[in-house]
């Protein structure tokens, strides 16, 4: 598989995992003490190095550093938002759309020179 899209895949899985260690305790743990809520957190973001650190490696022969860290913010916010309404119930907000417009824009002035 070429280089760009296995680093795009192992992004969104790396993506999930993260989302999960860094926000499902606030549902899943709000009983426990914090200390055990980090502890389960450090085990699901282990998960998720696991697939990060690839994907950079992957990502880094045909991407330059700054390139791949826009591909992570907007993966990032494509899991999160889901996440955020689906999980945490949280209201969607106007406010992500404009959020995601100006990641958008980032993409566009980081890769115009491979479109």
């Amino acid at each position: 598989m070429p280089a760009v899209p296995t680093t795009v895949a192992l992004l969104v899985l790396s993506n999930v995992f993260m989302t999960f260690a860094w926000y499902a305790h606030l549902k899943e743990l709000a009983h426990k003490p914090w200390i055990v809520a980090a502890l389960v957190s450090w085990g699901i973001a282990l998960f998720e190095y696991l697939l990060q650190v690839p994907a950079n490696r992957i990502g880094h022969e045909v991407l330059s550093v700054g390139q791949l860290k826009l591909l992570q913010e907007v993966i990032t916010l494509s899991v999160f938002v889901p996440f955020a309404v689906f999980y945490l119930r949280e209201p969607l907000k106007l406010d992500y759309l404009w959020a995601g417009l100006c990641l958008l824009g980032a993409v566009y002035f980081a890769f115009r020179d491979k479109l």
